[in-house]
């Protein structure tokens, strides 16, 4: 099952609306948080917050559960694992997740040393791929429901 930034929920229009309100107060244009509600249910194209609130679900889902099995790749390393935590995070839109690995992962590519993890928590969008990426460009990590 695939998920997207794309699908608003009440929750990341609510944020928005706070986001916008903190900006307008910043500026010295205090907005109320009615009105921002309002202007943010617009910016999405519905004709007001009611509607808004009443065709939108409460939160968008998490890319992955606790207790469920997961497969992906961690600094480039492929792993499958158990989900032990799943926290999201203020902006609505991230999430940090725990994974305990069926086997430990050697996280380092050098031939001199191992460094070797059981488990790691990493920050993953709702599609499950982090925004902290490693030198070369991949993601920190993947992840996806098993």
């Amino acid at each position: 099952m695939a998920f997207s930034l794309d699908i608003a929920s009440v929750t990341t229009l609510k944020a928005e609306a706070r986001a916008l309100r903190e900006e307008h107060a910043r500026a010295g244009t205090p907005l109320s948080h009615g009105a921002a509600l309002e202007l943010v249910a617009k910016a999405h194209g519905y004709r007001d917050w009611n509607t808004a609130r009443a065709l939108l679900p409460e939160r968008v889902a998490a890319p992955v559960q606790v207790g469920g099995r997961v497969k992906g790749t961690y600094l480039g390393h492929p792993f499958r694992g158990l989900v032990i935590g799943v926290n999201l995070l203020s902006d609505m839109q991230h999430y940090q997740v725990t994974v305990k690995f069926d086997d430990p992962l050697d996280v380092v590519k050098s031939e001199h040393f191992s460094a070797l993890r059981q488990r790691v928590t990493a920050t993953v969008d709702i599609r499950g791929i982090s925004p902290a990426t490693t030198s070369d460009g991949e993601p920190h990590m993947r992840i996806a429901r098993e």
